[in-house]
């Protein structure tokens, strides 16, 4: 069952409450899950109970996406609002320096908490920010024509779709290299959660200066990549073991970008080696 929490951020306006929708369930070190843009905490369905098992996880919605409201009027989704916001949250959950791992957005959000040493290790799956100016491009264009898709489909044909393993490679195939093996209902949610996300035009505008040059040192980092991420191509995994030496890098075969219902086993095994 989903739980919320508000707490206060600082803002240019002075302070602000954000809301922020969160599952959490298991025993052991906290472990926080971050999602990528236009997607929703139900990305980590697939591996959620695994890492339960060994850790006290928490799979977020990020401010302006799943269940959770924008952030307040005014309030950048730059990573300078969004990383002190997480570290809030953190406190007032009563979580300090939890592990983290994140898919996309959540991958780059994950190194930046690293970086700011508000974790104790990083696992980072396909990591936003390691692209060149054009494969910048070419995964905003295709994030774009994804979300007009989503909201141009009426809910019954998006129903309909999602009934089939056709469909279902439709409408998730860019993002999942066995689209397959994804619930209709999975995928009915999760492109509904791509069409009504309040974040997702603010956060992909604040994407376009970032590029994550910096290496992140004291804590544990892994970066994993899906030999079948159509989005962020894996050759960007090379270019971060460059920015980050001491990381180790795992290849995740046959996983697309959101690996984790590709291959739950490998992923959560991954995210639980690097959190020992």
């Amino acid at each position: 069952m989903a739980e919320e929490v508000s707490f206060t951020i600082g803002s240019p306006r002075g302070s602000r409450t954000v809301t922020v929708s969160y599952r959490r369930a298991g025993s052991g070190d906290p472990l926080l899950l971050l999602h990528g843009i236009g997607h929703h905490r139900q990305a980590w369905d697939p591996v959620f109970d695994l890492l339960a098992a060994e850790r006290d996880v928490i799979a977020v919605d990020l401010p302006g996406f799943g269940e959770s409201p924008a952030l307040p009027e005014g309030t950048s989704y730059d990573l300078r609002t969004v990383v002190p916001t997480l570290g809030a949250l953190c406190e007032e959950l009563g979580i300090e320096r939890p592990h983290v791992a994140g898919n996309s957005l959540g991958g780059l959000l994950a190194l930046e908490l690293g970086r700011e040493k508000l974790v104790r290790s990083v696992t980072a799956l396909s990591p936003a920010g390691f692209w060149t100016p054009a494969e910048r491009r070419y995964a905003f264009a295709t994030l774009t024509a994804m979300r007009r898709g989503a909201r141009l489909l009426p809910l019954p044909v998006i129903e309909r779709m999602s009934r089939s393993a056709a469909g279902r490679a439709a409408l998730t195939s860019t993002i999942y290299a066995r689209p397959g093996r994804r619930s209709p209902e999975a995928v009915v949610a999760e492109t509904l959660a791509l069409r009504d996300a309040t974040g997702f035009d603010e956060t992909l505008a604040a994407g376009v200066a970032v590029r994550f040059t910096d290496d992140v040192t004291g804590v544990p980092v892994t970066v994993a990549w899906g030999t079948k991420d159509r989005l962020l191509l894996r050759r960007q995994g090379i270019r971060a073991k460059h920015t980050l030496p001491g990381a180790r890098l795992v290849r995740l075969p046959g996983c697309g970008h959101v690996p984790m219902n590709d291959d739950p086993a490998l992923v959560a095994r991954v995210i639980l080696d690097t959190s020992r």
